[in-house]
């Protein structure tokens, strides 16, 4: 069968199993089969057996299920209580206030879930209801959650980095040392636009005339923040230092987030079954859409897309950077209709053949798919934060949307400042290295 007639018979397969509600991970092998019965192969149970569990049974994809119960675990102790009572004292002075309160938030949840959805649902569910009361401006409040929750994809510990490492065989320890920088970077950003906002719509602000706190008594209303900081600290540090693998130190954070909701009295036979069920649900998951992206990845290969793809796109001469411009629009065009990890694994095995080609590190180009992912996390019709927040706050979907474009936009010069300055994701796992 010619290579066009294939394209359009697979992708019709895809869209069509998606829209009519099939699950990710079964469109990934049904399509998986067409391809290959449609490329007369004799082997597909062989090759089903054996690229699934090739997939699913390696050592480096054990972090994944760690890092997600180290997340369920702290999810259900005080620290989402804790958080307003902690972040607020410290910000009454800098302008936009308590809205500040989503963006770090977030950044804190971010690294202990690992999940961008997670993040939006713990923090909104907490900060809403406080910033509501106070009257800030629904613009801000809905945007700066919306903005700030997509954090959850590239501070690490990441799923998603994780569910790359995997998939295109980085070094998820690199990778997640990678996204520090990439990440504390946004969130300049997004307090910089908050802020400047806030300086020219001075009057849209409500008043805050209570008394500046002692620095003490700053101190001990964030207390309950400092275990918590410490754990994450730990976490990355071991990873940084070489103490321990990706997979060491999630077992590191798992121990740690129990003992600490041991020693806060959060431990109980309820909170830990449910952290458990909670993290295996997701875990398998994801298992479950990685070995249909693997034997997706294998039929292609039969068929010779992804070889005739990079061939054409290195036929047309297009620079590594003019490479990214495609890849941004056709990543945003995805993040439409598709869920993040469903993107990463979806086009893998297509797109890593022409980054190769291009030269260009397969670590930068990881951190760089996190961003736009993110990107698809605010955009409608299929923005899993957008739903969330709708479920949180019942505003439409399409009036969250605009709330968020702000910061869809701040996402994208992200992107751009990255492939301006790849050191900004290369240069810490560089410092890693020479250690």
């Amino acid at each position: 069968m010619e290579i066009a007639n294939l394209v359009i018979i697979l992708a019709a397969v895809l869209f069509g199993s998606l829209l009519s509600g099939v699950w990710v991970a079964a469109a990934l092998f049904l399509v998986a089969f067409v391809a290959l019965t449609l490329n007369d192969n004799s082997n597909i149970g062989l090759l089903f057996a054996t690229t699934t569990w090739g997939a699913s049974a390696t050592w480096t994809l054990a972090a994944l299920p760690l890092f997600i119960w180290m997340g369920e675990i702290l999810f259900r102790t005080r620290l989402s209580e804790d958080l307003f009572q902690g972040l607020a004292p410290w910000l009454r002075r800098v302008p936009g206030r308590l809205l500040h309160v989503n963006i770090l938030g977030c950044t804190i949840f971010a690294a202990v879930s690992g999940s961008s959805a997670a993040t939006a649902a713990t923090i909104g569910s907490m900060t809403f209801p406080e910033l509501q009361k106070r009257q800030y401006p629904l613009q801000m409040m809905i945007g700066t959650l919306a903005g700030s929750g997509t954090l959850g994809f590239l501070i690490p510990p990441s799923i998603i980095l994780i569910v790359y490492g995997v998939s295109a065989e980085v070094s998820i320890a690199r990778l997640f040392i990678a996204g520090v920088l990439p990440g504390a970077m946004l969130v300049v950003l997004f307090m910089g636009y908050t802020a400047l906002w806030s300086i020219i719509n001075a009057d849209k602000l409500p008043r805050d005339d209570s008394p500046e706190l002692p620095f003490r008594e700053k101190l001990y209303l964030t207390r309950r923040l400092f275990p918590v900081l410490g754990l994450i600290l730990f976490v990355l540090g071991s990873i940084y230092a070489g103490w321990a693998t990706a997979t060491e130190a999630a077992a590191l954070g798992v121990f740690g987030a129990l003992f600490l909701s041991f020693v806060t009295g959060n431990l109980t036979k309820d909170t830990f079954m449910l952290s458990l069920l909670g993290a295996t649900r997701t875990s398998c998951m994801i298992t479950f859409i990685i070995a249909g992206a693997a034997f997706l990845s294998l039929a292609m290969g039969f068929t010779g897309i992804p070889r005739l793809l990079a061939e054409q796109i290195s036929s047309m001469g297009l620079s590594p950077v003019m490479l990214i411009v495609a890849l941004t629009l056709f990543f945003m065009l995805l993040g439409c209709f598709l869920d993040g990890i469903s993107i990463v694994v979806l086009t893998t095995s297509i797109v890593l053949p022409m980054i190769e080609r291009s030269g260009i590190d397969l670590m930068w180009f990881g951190i760089y798919v996190v961003l736009v992912v993110e990107m698809s996390q605010i955009t409608p019709p299929v923005g899993f934060n957008l739903f969330v927040i709708q479920g949180l706050t019942k505003i439409n979907i399409l009036r969250i949307a605009r709330y968020a474009l702000p910061f869809f936009l701040l996402l994208l010069a992200a992107i751009i400042l990255l492939t301006a300055f790849p050191g900004i994701a290369t240069w810490l796992p560089a410092q890693m290295t020479n250690k």
